[in-house]
């Protein structure tokens, strides 16, 4: 009998490199949003692996970039506390892409910590097999990595790789969460995130990084059929609140059918999904309104 290993692995890197895809691979779940515009990951997201002999929980981090505002700071913020309280650092980049200034700011704040860091290539299906060779002789020159794994996150390709050289880190432990949970993220937030990601998907660029999400009540109907869910969602503009709401509503209908398709299939209730648009002027630099909505 192996002995049951348990711990706590973070995911960092720039924007846009494919985080949530690796995180939603490893628990076989959508746990975190995924979209084509960065920072869409705002709050540490926890996934939980359980398998026979380990417990791996992942935390996702914001992903680092230059703050521009209070909200950013914060994310910021979040990502860097995480180096020091994990047991494994996946640092993941693109394949392909030079190590630029923001990689090489994250490892020099790495060189200070003791916990194992591993490096992550990923969209490896997207380039040549020596370009790989040189990102992974780049990132070696700059860094001593516990290992260097090159991935395809869309494909699932190494995904296994990964899981078990984390496996060879983790300590002996308990295991921290019940076997079948794999997030602990309440219902509202997952119901919030995902009502996020289609705005994401089908606004055009000025219009979502103002948005933010807010679960007003979620309330079952008879023997947990029936879920009604009431949302706000707020905007930092009056011509933003008429983008989401589209001509004669046709925006905030669609925003609201896939939203409400979503959580259909991942709380297996039938929703009734009401939205509402307000506006929030500024918001983003307003620390209440950033706890209001959820990011301590």
């Amino acid at each position: 009998m192996h002995p049951f290993k348990s711990g706590f692995v973070s995911i960092i890197g720039r924007p846009n490199v494919g985080k949530s895809t690796l995180l939603n691979n490893f628990v076989g779940e959508k746990i975190a949003i995924m979209s084509e515009k960065p920072q869409t990951t705002r709050n540490k997201i926890l996934a939980i692996l359980t398998e026979d002999d380990c417990q791996i929980i992942f935390i996702d981090t914001p992903g680092l970039h230059r703050p521009r505002n209070k909200l950013g700071e914060y994310m910021v913020r979040v990502a860097e506390q995480t180096f020091n309280e994990v047991d494994v650092i996946l640092f993941v980049v693109e394949a392909g892409l030079a190590v630029g200034e923001i990689e090489q700011q994250v490892l020099e704040q790495l060189k200070d910590i003791k916990t194992p860091v591993i490096l992550i290539i990923n969209k490896i299906d997207l380039i040549k097999k020596e370009q790989i060779l040189s990102t992974i002789a780049e990132y070696s020159k700059i860094f001593n990595f516990h290992s260097v794994i090159p991935v395809s996150a869309l494909y699932n390709d190494g995904i296994n790789i990964i899981k078990d050289e984390i496996k060879k880190i983790l300590p002996e432990g308990p295991m921290f969460f019940p076997k079948d949970m794999i997030t602990d993220q309440p219902e509202k937030q997952i119901a919030s995130e995902i009502i996020r990601e289609k705005i994401l998907q089908l606004l055009e660029k000025e219009v979502p990084h103002g948005i933010a999400v807010e679960v007003e009540s979620m309330k079952t109907r008879g023997s947990k059929e029936i879920v009604d869910v009431t949302a706000n969602i707020y905007c930092e503009k009056e011509s933003h609140k008429g983008i989401i709401i589209g001509k004669n509503g046709e925006m905030l209908k669609k925003i609201g059918s896939l939203a409400r398709m979503e959580m259909e299939n991942l709380m297996g209730s039938k929703i009734f999904l009401q939205l509402w648009v307000k506006v929030k002027k500024d918001w983003r630099n307003k620390e209440f309104l950033i706890r209001n909505f959820g990011y301590e």
